[in-house]
């Protein structure tokens, strides 16, 4: 599935010039380092999504971005770098869209943006769902999996312990993550944007009562725990 590596002396030329690609394709991108290496990560995600990992090839991003595939090779070298910075590329954005962390402590301001995370890039989304799934069948995918999921973790625990006076416990953060997780397959596969929000009301409705100490069980655990 992964093109040669030989490649890579024609994404360099690529990435220094415009041109027309090889057969009368699209017409080559002349874009900066940065900038392309971004567009071929967001190509890649949309393959993936779209078309399921297996199709994830360096052509199949290069035609999605509209520039040789020699060019993809050039940026990342291998098909499973190209992988793994396109999973921790789709978890960057996902982050700073979804406000899992929006550092306020109110939970009023809790994943406000999820719905709307959903609708405006699904591909993204359907990616990280597509790694999961694969990752069953290839065991290698899960440390980077899982290292990135520790990541969103991290975000809803921090905001988390903002929010609740006795702070909050890896479990909490693991099932309050869990639920937005869920929601968004839910808006994913089954639509329904309005769903996802009444479903949020009603979470931040726990965590209020929870910041006010009325919920059953409210304590979170031990400061070892946070």
């Amino acid at each position: 599935m992964t093109e040669s590596a030989g490649a890579a002396g024609s994404g360099e030329a690529a990435a220094n010039g415009g041109g027309t690609a090889a057969g009368g394709g699209k017409p080559r991108r002349r874009v900066s380092y940065g900038a392309g290496r971004e567009a071929l990560l967001a190509a890649a995600v949309r393959v993936v999504a779209r078309r399921g990992l297996r199709h994830l090839t360096y052509r199949a991003v290069a035609e999605e971005a509209g520039v040789t595939h020699g060019l993809v090779v050039h940026h990342f070298g291998s098909r499973d770098a190209l992988i793994e910075q396109a999973l921790a590329h789709s978890v960057r954005t996902s982050l700073s869209v979804s406000a899992v962390e929006p550092g306020t402590g109110r939970a009023t301001d809790f994943a406000t943006g999820l719905s709307a995370m959903v609708t405006g890039d699904p591909d993204a989304q359907a990616f990280q769902y597509e790694l999961l799934l694969e990752s069953r069948r290839r065991p290698e995918l899960l440390p980077q999996l899982r290292g990135l999921y520790e990541e969103y973790f991290d975000a809803a625990q921090r905001e988390l312990s903002r929010m609740l006076p006795e702070g909050a416990n890896r479990a909490l953060a693991r099932l309050v993550f869990a639920a937005l997780d869920g929601l968004v397959l839910h808006q994913l596969v089954l639509g329904g944007a309005e769903h996802t929000d009444a479903a949020l009301e009603e979470l931040r409705s726990l965590l209020r009562a929870l910041t006010a100490g009325t919920a059953p069980g409210a304590h979170t655990g031990t400061a070892d725990d946070v």
